[in-house]
Order: C-alpha cells, then sequence, then structure tokens
C-alpha cells in the first residue's frame, strides 16, 4: 500500500491525552454551548431538579442534561435515544458533560417536565443578543409556515375526508357484491378462493364504515371539527400548493431585518395567519426592548382589527391588501379606481359621478358603511363598472387606518422584497434540519418546547457566524 496515507494498526496501542479538554479546540462551537448554560440560573428559570434532593439517589444536574439538547439540536440529533448514543461515542458530548451517560428515558424526561423552563432559555439567550448589540433597527419580518406532526394524514379527520372515505368504500363494496353475485351465477368461472377472498374485503369494508360514521359523530364535540388520532393537537391545514394540505403545526416566527435572527416565535394549531400579526409584534417588542417596532407580513395577515390592534399599539405594520376583486380578474373597474372624500364621506367613480353615503350596517361584528352613485343604471361606462344595476361600495369605519398603512407601502416598494428574503430563509433551513418529519413530539406544549431549542441552536449558528465563537463566549462570561 505504498503511496497511500495509511492508518493506524488496529492492535496499537494508543495514549489518550491527560486532559480531556486538550481534544477540543477553542473554536469549538461547544465551548459556547458550555460557557451559554453555565450562566444561566437553573432555579430562577424552573428546572426540576435544580434543587437536589436531600435522599434517594442523586440525579443529573439540569444543566448537564441542557447542554446535551442544546448540543444534538445544534447538530440535528434531536433524538433521545441517538443522544444517548452520542453520549457514550462522541468526544464533545463526552467533554461537554464531564463524562457523564444519561440513558435516553432520562434525557427524553427532560425534555417532556421542562417545557415551559426551556421555553425561558430561549428567550434568555435573545435577551443576551440584544444585550451584545446585535438587534440595532427596530424592524422584524413576520412570517407563518406549516410543519408536519407526527400524525399522518390519513390518521386525521374532518366532514370532508369521512364523507369522501365513506363514498370511496361504497363504491368498493358494490364493486366486490358484484362480482359475488356473478360468482353464485356462474360458479364456475370464479374460483372458490377468490370467493373468500371477496367476502373478507367487504367485511373489512363494513368495519371501517363503521369506525368513520363513529369518528363522525364525534367531531361535532371537537374543536375546529377535526379530529387526530395520532396527535390530538395537530391540525389539517392548507399549504401552498394547490390542492395539497399538511396535518401539523403553524408556527410564527418574528425576524429581524439586520442579522437574520429569529426575535420571536410561537407554535398554534390554527391554519391561517390573519389573527396573529399584533401576537408576534407585541412578542418582538418585549424581545428587542422597544416600545415600537415596524412589523413587516405578507397578504396572509391582512386583516383590518389586526392591523388597527397592532397600530394602537404603537407598531407601524406594513402588510400588502390581498387582490381578491372578482371585477378586476374579469376586466372591470375595482375599489381602487374610486377615490374617497373624506370631507364629504363620498366616493368619486370613474365616470365622474359622486357615490354618496347610502346607510350602515354592522356585519361580523365591523361597522361598513355602503356608498352608490344615482347615475349608475344610465351611466356610458356601466359595463367597465358592474353588471348589477348600481355599482355599491362597502367602507369600513376605519378604512383611514388601512389607506395610511397603503400609502407607507406604496413609499417602501422594497419592503415586500425585504420581508421575503429576511422571513423564509429561516423556515427552509429549520424544516431541513428536522428532516422528513419535523416534530418528534406530540401535543402543543411539546411541539412548542422542541420549537424553542430549534430556535435556539438557529440563534446559536447565527450568533457564532456573526461574531466568531471565542467573542461570543468572551460575551457570554462578562
Amino acid at each position: 500500500m505504498s503511496r497511500f496515507i495509511e492508518g493506524e494498526a488496529r492492535t496499537q496501542s494508543l495514549l489518550f491525552p491527560e486532559r480531556l479538554d486538550d481534544w477540543i479546540e477553542e473554536d469549538n462551537p461547544v465551548r459556547v454551548i458550555d460557557a451559554f448554560v453555565d450562566e444561566l440560573d437553573m432555579r430562577e428559570l424552573g428546572f426540576e431538579g435544580a434543587l437536589p434532593a436531600e435522599t434517594g439517589r442523586p440525579g443529573y444536574h439540569p444543566s448537564t442534561l441542557l447542554k446535551i439538547y442544546i448540543y444534538g439540536y445544534l447538530n440535528r440529533v434531536q433524538s433521545s435515544r441517538r443522544l444517548e448514543r452520542e453520549a457514550q461515542r462522541n468526544v464533545e458530548v463526552v467533554w461537554l458533560t464531564g463524562r457523564l451517560m444519561p440513558d435516553f428515558k432520562t434525557i427524553a424526561d427532560f425534555r417532556k417536565d421542562n417545557g415551559a423552563a426551556i421555553r425561558k432559555v430561549c428567550a434568555r439567550f435573545i435577551e443576551l443578543c440584544r444585550e451584545m448589540k446585535l438587534f440595532t433597527d427596530a424592524v422584524v419580518a413576520i412570517d407563518g409556515s406549516k410543519f408536519k406532526a407526527v400524525n399522518n394524514r390519513d390518521r386525521n379527520f374532518t366532514q370532508q375526508k369521512i364523507k369522501s372515505r365513506l363514498e370511496h368504500l361504497e363504491k368498493s363494496a358494490k364493486q366486490y357484491l358484484d362480482d359475488l353475485d356473478r360468482a353464485d351465477r356462474e360458479p364456475a368461472c370464479v374460483p372458490e378462493a377468490r370467493v373468500s377472498q371477496l367476502e373478507q374485503k367487504i367485511a373489512a369494508i363494513k368495519s371501517e364504515m363503521r369506525r368513520l360514521k363513529k369518528i363522525k359523530s364525534e367531531l361535532p364535540k371537537t374543536e375546529g371539527q377535526q379530529i387526530s388520532l395520532t396527535d390530538p393537537d395537530a391540525r389539517s391545514m392548507n399549504s401552498a400548493g394547490k390542492g395539497t394540505g399538511t396535518v401539523g403545526y403553524n408556527v410564527q416566527t418574528a425576524v429581524d431585518t439586520k442579522n437574520h435572527m429569529i426575535v420571536a416565535h410561537e407554535v398554534t394549531n390554527v391554519g391561517h395567519d390573519r389573527a396573529h400579526l399584533t401576537e408576534m409584534s407585541k412578542l418582538a417588542c418585549d424581545a428587542l426592548g422597544t416600545k415600537s417596532l415596524t412589523a413587516l407580513a405578507d397578504r396572509g395577515y391582512f386583516s383590518g382589527e389586526e392591523i388597527r390592534r397592532c397600530q394602537q399599539a404603537g407598531m407601524i405594520p406594513l402588510v400588502p391588501k390581498p387582490l381578491t376583486s372578482g371585477g378586476r380578474a374579469e376586466g372591470r373597474f375595482d375599489k381602487r379606481d374610486f377615490v374617497y372624500n373624506a370631507k364629504r364621506n363620498e366616493y368619486r367613480c370613474p365616470a365622474g359621478e359622486r357615490a354618496i353615503w347610502r346607510f350602515s350596517a354592522v356585519e361580523h361584528g365591523l361597522t361598513l358603511h355602503r356608498y352608490w352613485a344615482s347615475a349608475c343604471p344610465r351611466c356610458p361606462m356601466k359595463t367597465q363598472c358592474t353588471p348589477s344595476d348600481y355599482r355599491r361600495i362597502t367602507r369600513w369605519e376605519h378604512e383611514h387606518v388601512l389607506e395610511a398603512m397603503q400609502r407607507r407601502l406604496d413609499r417602501t416598494p422594497e419592503a415586500s422584497k425585504l420581508r421575503r428574503q429576511t422571513a423564509e430563509h429561516p423556515f427552509a433551513t429549520l424544516k431541513a434540519w428536522m428532516g422528513a418529519t419535523h416534530f418528534l413530539t406530540k401535543t402543543l406544549p411539546k411541539v412548542r418546547t422542541e420549537m424553542s431549542l430549534h430556535v435556539l441552536a438557529y440563534n446559536l449558528k447565527r450568533a457564532m457566524k456573526i461574531l466568531g465563537t471565542r467573542p461570543l463566549v468572551a460575551a457570554i462570561r462578562a
């Protein structure tokens, strides 16, 4: 084997260094984990076992198990069984834990029993980043994405899914019954084994139909008219692709536009984003330590009430309005072609006519005003405006809030591009780290804990990339 690099003989005796510390370089990321966890007050954060019991067998200190988990999520090793193996063979983990090797049950129970405390650790690192002046601009991009739950799509039921499956089963049962009738008429044409198989299939279909009907009777009693058998909190949500869906959770994030760090996050099982703008903006404000910020969001967050509440709380929302006008799609004028006169409380239509206020009504908790012009029936531009007798214009009582926001958007045309390049990349990174099955835990509280560990790992990597490992360790210990 000349002219090749040769390895050591397996029978050769080796001497490990006298100090385990010699195997870990000064700029190794595990030193950041070690320094960060050592600076935490585990009792104040609420970790179980931070105060040892006076009797019984001594347990592992929570900081040891927390270091294992942060290392695991930083290196895409989320399973407690895989973390157990890493603690036994990985030199970095051996250094991190001081040669302690907890079993997988101890590791798994730590994450299960300390969810609230782990989420506080994630928030504590954001505070640390704020102290290190990593957040200088009070501008965040807010976005949401669907993450898969442990629950399979076939074990999630809605009224529509059950109806579709029952129709399919009924069609299959009819086909099998027709085959049995053919066997009765012409026994020589159908083997006996086939008849027995058909009877078994029909029995299985009837059993499945009884199960589906039982689930259907329980649907009205459940929240959101859905039942998930594996993870009861998981919900079926529409995805970006047409006709596709995900059984999982809606993860909301607020990302700093300067250093692209996740300053706030939340996990919900609500399939849309419309109700989360104010909540995420306030969480971002608290994380950044500011009373006001600019919140960039996409059209999925457009809700008049949410935008108004966000503005009342001192934030500046920038949310484009969805383009859902049926008239515009068919080549007719839409609401943007009608100019509002605030002093006279009326609109001027494209034909120059006055659309005056007619009446007000309350719909879905919103006070709406209606306007139209008397000249509509004889207007020469009516075919370009409406197929009805009159073109009615609806105005929300706080429409001026949305108009002011649209003017701000018109002055900042780069807002949409900035939001997209800031908020969407972290989601892609996190999903790549998580693998094909995003979450490993079940129920909303545990999923929130798991997401906090992912966000903490993401922010740790960003901070190390921005500052460097050694400066970050020095800043943590300062």
